[in-house]
């Protein structure tokens, strides 16, 4: 059974930092394409970033500069630090694997993160 289970969301004041983290289980993790994605109320779930089997990342545009993702195989894990972060990344954060080749897609349950002060 395949499982993404997203931790580290939560309630921080814009400027501040906080750390996504993505557990994977019952896939072979070096072989999927990890990503974030986040989705708020009434807009369409976007993509946030990405981390290939070898390492290289895509960021969106909004994001560059000040979020980055990171993958850990030892652990199965896939993280996002997240700095500066401002009002506008409010919203639901889901983790994504993606097995290119057999083309299998798999989403985590979403983890809330609120800027606010």
């Amino acid at each position: 059974q395949v499982q993404l289970v997203e931790s580290g969301g939560g309630l921080v004041q814009p400027g501040g930092s906080l750390r996504l983290s993505c557990a994977a289980s019952g896939i072979i993790f070096n072989r999927y394409v990890m990503g974030w994605y986040r989705q708020s109320p009434g807009n369409q779930r976007e993509l946030v970033a990405n981390i290939s089997i070898d390492s290289s990342t895509v960021y969106a545009d909004s994001v560059k500069g000040r979020f980055s993702i990171s993958r850990d195989s030892a652990k199965n894990t896939v993280y996002l630090q997240m700095n500066s972060l401002k009002p506008e990344d409010t919203a639901v954060y889901y983790c994504k694997a993606r097995q290119i080749v057999l083309n299998l897609v798999y989403w985590g349950q979403g983890t809330q993160v609120t800027v606010s002060s």
